[in-house]
């Protein structure tokens, strides 16, 4: 078991990790910048570190202060949420050369799945189905180039093997503008991720994203928590989740789960993860994995009764896998809405003091936030301030759920997403289930 655990972020993820520390009896420390003084999970861990001013860069992204304020506070885990460090391999790897225990995969595994080149070969060798495309980075010889683009079938999407978050890629519609369009790309990767290296997919028309969920202990044991779908998104950004995904046929589930384990398998996965998937015609193509733990971890947890984040802390701790395949048992369904501090129509960020807060209950309700009245939203991170989950015997039910949480919610003083939240569960396409990855954007433009 871990002694002490160094919680390396902020937010509300922050405050879920240190729930579980809790329920575990294990002590927390919160490091944070001077812009977080206040927040939820500082004020509630045994110690906290301040690391420097706001910008990420100089406190939440400073390796150097974390691992410094490890050393300071005895502790012997670090946990690094989601975002900031949290697929930064090097981190990991600068932790453990530390003498700490990184809370999640190891360091080449991050490295492995943060190429989108390597991760896909290694898909390609467990059987896990990926987008037809070119076979790692796209050579320099132009005819070649031109050869696997009319192989492959246009409309292309080339893309940044070190993308990532909808950066770094280019829809590409004829060969005409196709070594224009791969030079530009490789340009705008090498400006923003470091590496020109790109490859070449087959564009899907209207994909649904749709994601599998599993742990495993890297001692020889993996599984499955079924799936996610995160098809309602704007600028690759996810809006609206649910668990399990509309509409898909259960031997289809199951044959995806398990090729899912198998690859954590083969490559010696270590903790929580997510193989991320586009789905069109019945058929699964994977896109990437990460490997971290999802924002949108708690429906999972709902439908499945696993405690997603206690698992990691577990497994950090040199612990198996507390449940076997056999024993996940997935019921009803859940939904979560993230909730922004952000214009509901023009989006831009709403920073500012929360003058009242007030976080809707009932049964199946669940609110993981920071936010408490009082507290002060700072002008210098993601927007998201919480998530609202439901869950109940069926998706319809859950959606009724959804419907009065969100009239329920009241955050006065800064403007939210909520009234777009309360438009989309009302929304008739979304009520029918399986629209795809651009049903959001094209309702928004269209409608705005």
């Amino acid at each position: 078991m871990l002694e002490k655990v160094l919680i390396a972020n902020r937010g509300e993820i922050a405050l879920r990790v240190l729930r579980a520390c809790k329920e575990l009896g294990i002590p927390t420390v919160a490091v944070h910048s001077t812009a977080d003084r206040e927040l939820k999970h500082v004020r509630l861990a045994d110690e906290s570190v301040c690391i420097g001013p706001p910008p990420s860069a100089q406190s939440y992204l400073d390796v150097p202060a974390i691992i410094s304020a490890a050393e300071l506070t005895n502790a012997d885990g670090i946990h690094p949420g989601y975002g900031f460090l949290s697929e930064n391999a090097d981190f990991a790897e600068q932790v453990e050369k530390s003498g700490f225990k990184f809370i999640g995969p190891t360091a080449d595994t991050i490295r492995l799945m943060g190429d989108k080149v390597s991760a896909k070969q290694q898909m390609q060798r467990t059987g896990v189905p990926t987008v037809p495309g070119s076979d790692g980075a796209l050579p320099d010889d132009s005819n070649e180039v031109l050869r696997i683009a009319r192989d492959i079938g246009f409309p292309v999407i080339v893309k940044a093997a070190a993308g990532g978050g909808g950066r770094g890629m280019r829809v590409v519609h004829n060969e005409e503008v196709l070594l224009s369009s791969i030079q530009v790309t490789q340009s705008e990767a090498q400006a923003a991720f470091g590496s020109p290296v790109v490859y070449m997919e087959k564009f899907l028309q209207r994909p649904r994203h749709v994601e599998i969920q599993v742990l495993a202990d890297g001692q020889g044991h993996a599984i499955h928590l079924g799936d996610r779908d995160c098809s309602l998104q704007r600028r690759h950004q996810k809006v609206i989740e649910e668990a399990p995904a509309p509409g898909i046929d259960q031997s289809l589930r199951d044959e995806i789960g398990a090729a899912c384990v198998r690859a954590c398998l083969d490559m010696g996965y270590r903790g929580a993860g997510t193989f991320e998937f586009l789905f069109e015609d019945n058929a699964f193509y994977f896109i990437e994995m990460n490997t971290r733990v999802q924002v949108e971890h708690p429906v999972t947890e709902m439908i499945s009764g696993v405690d997603i984040v206690r698992e990691q802390l577990l497994i950090a701790g040199g612990e198996p896998l507390s449940i076997k395949q056999e024993d996940v048992v997935l019921t009803g369904h859940s939904i979560e809405c993230r909730i922004n501090a952000e214009d509901p129509r023009t989006f831009m960020p709403s920073p500012g003091t929360v003058k009242t807060f007030h976080a809707p209950g009932g049964h199946g309700v669940r609110v993981d936030s920071h936010v408490y009245s009082g507290y002060t939203v700072p002008p210098h991170y993601d927007s998201l301030i919480g998530k609202l989950i439901t869950f109940a015997d069926t998706r319809e039910a859950a959606l009724a759920k959804m419907r009065q949480a969100l009239d329920e919610l009241v955050v006065d003083g800064i403007r939210t997403n909520a009234a777009l939240h309360r438009e989309l569960v009302t929304d008739t396409s979304f009520m029918a289930g399986g629209v795809s990855i651009h049903y959001l954007e094209s309702k928004l433009e269209h409608e705005r």
